[in-house]
């Protein structure tokens, strides 16, 4: 039942802006995807510290978990457990599948957000500026 809540903080913090965002800061989504191979990392290049945090916990918590059910499941012969052997071996699974879909949650994230940077200043800035800054491009 906690991970439910943890899916649902996760996706809740997707929708909320990181911070405001800086002029001209150009994000490559390939360096976030190559980033994002370490689990947060690929957040922390664009900035967004908070999913950062997010992501980097839920994977701790996902492997503890796992750690946890797998230990139980192994050893289930030398201890009194309140829930049957089968059981440990399913939640062991579960989080292992939690582990994988936090992390390429996370890698497509962040490819996302460093392709979608530019966007957040695009919608700030007047139709004017916009022109100038392609015209300087083009130069």
């Amino acid at each position: 039942m906690r991970i439910n809540n943890f899916i649902v903080l996760l996706l809740l913090i997707s929708v909320v802006r990181g911070e405001i965002p800086k002029k001209e800061i150009k994000k490559d989504p390939k360096i976030a995807f190559y980033y994002s191979l370490i689990p947060g990392m690929g957040q922390a290049y664009n900035r967004k510290w908070l999913k950062s945090v997010i992501i980097i916990g839920l994977e701790v918590s996902s492997y503890n978990a796992w750690v946890n059910n797998r230990s139980i499941y192994n050893n289930y012969d030398a201890g009194t457990y309140s829930l049957k052997k089968h059981r440990y071996l399913e939640k062991r699974n579960k989080y292992a599948w939690w582990l994988g879909i936090i992390y390429i949650y996370g890698m497509i994230d962040s490819i996302v957000d460093a392709h979608l940077h530019k966007f957040d200043n695009l919608m700030e800035s007047s139709l004017e500026e916009i022109i100038e800054e392609e015209i300087k491009d083009e130069k």
